[in-house]
């Protein structure tokens, strides 16, 4: 077993590359591990503290710091979370005698119900990309693509051409922790889908943007592709759907999981049971799910309070 002390910034390298190599974590959820521990690490420098040897004490004394920056419910929460996680890690593989996480309160958040996008907002903005331009009609996939499916941006941009069943209306999805899923999707989505493709294929639609930049990923095969012939991120993909939703002036907070949101929501809405949608979403817990149905609860209590001569 390990026994010898290592710098903070190492143990949080091999803590970081144990989730990403061995546990899956997405690109986004190493981001967000990534920001909270070096914020700990900065904490521990300040002390001449190390990490693998601290008492509950000093983290104690780094949530009351937090707490002094006045950072909200849900951030203090998650980042106790990482910190849960770090030390069942360190304790786990040895680096660590022993867990002062173990002894952090319980800390819930106010939860907050996800927004989501009406039916008749939906269709302004998904039909809001000017389709034609080659940039237009991939937009307007990426958002059919979206509400049709379901799927995390992650997962989207990871998509490829052959992901794609067309004959049989079929995306083939890699999800968290590398686990495998087939989600069910709608002509229209499909018929975007086509329409950029075919575009696409034309003579000089990219060719130019591809040789002189010379993306290290073959582009051929990738489904979405940025101006500069490689794969999207999952950060340009937000930058599109801001400047859409920007461009039919809606006033709300919309992400595009903000359309997973709302593709879940409308299903349950119009009949579909929970295992099904939890199904399509690739949720490994039901209670993950259920907060679509407080979502529809609140609706109809509004529809009840508009309607009802005595609501």
């Amino acid at each position: 077993m390990p026994n010898k002390v290592l710098t903070n910034r190492l143990y949080i390298k091999k803590f970081l590359d144990y989730l990403k190599e061995e546990r899956f974590y997405s690109p986004q959820t190493l981001r967000g591990y990534r920001s909270d521990l070096l914020q700990f690490e900065n904490f521990l420098d300040k002390g001449k503290l190390n990490l693998a040897r601290i008492e509950y004490v000093h983290l104690r004394r780094f949530l009351i710091e937090l707490e002094k920056n006045k950072y909200g419910s849900k951030t203090l929460a998650r980042k106790i979370s990482t910190l849960r996680s770090l030390y069942r890690y360190l304790t786990r593989f040895g680096f660590a005698k022993k867990n002062p996480a173990v002894l952090f309160p319980s800390f819930r958040s106010k939860s907050r119900l996800p927004e989501i996008l009406e039916v008749e907002e939906l269709i302004r903005f998904i039909e809001a990309p000017d389709t034609n331009r080659l940039l237009g009609l991939r937009d307007r996939a990426i958002l059919e693509t979206l509400y049709s499916t379901g799927i995390r941006v992650s997962e989207l941009v990871h998509l490829n051409i052959e992901d794609v069943d067309f004959q049989n209306g079929m995306v083939k999805v890699m999800g968290k922790r590398r686990k495998e899923r087939i989600c069910p999707i709608g002509e229209k989505a499909l018929s975007a889908l086509q329409t950029y493709l075919d575009k696409r294929r034309l003579p000089g639609a990219a060719a130019k943007s591809e040789q002189e930049n010379k993306p290290k990923e073959k582009s051929h095969h990738i489904l979405f592709l940025n101006f500069r012939g490689g794969r999207l991120t999952d950060r340009s993909v937000c930058r599109i759907v801001t400047h859409y939703i920007k461009k039919i002036s809606l006033n709300k907070n919309v992400s595009p999981h903000t359309l997973r949101h709302s593709f879940a929501t409308h299903l349950l809405n119009r009949g579909a049971d929970l295992r099904s949608i939890q199904e399509l979403l690739g949720h490994v817990s039901l209670s993950t799910t259920q907060i679509y149905t407080h979502l529809t609860t609140k609706r109809l209590k509004e529809v009840y309070d508009r309607a009802h001569p005595r609501g």
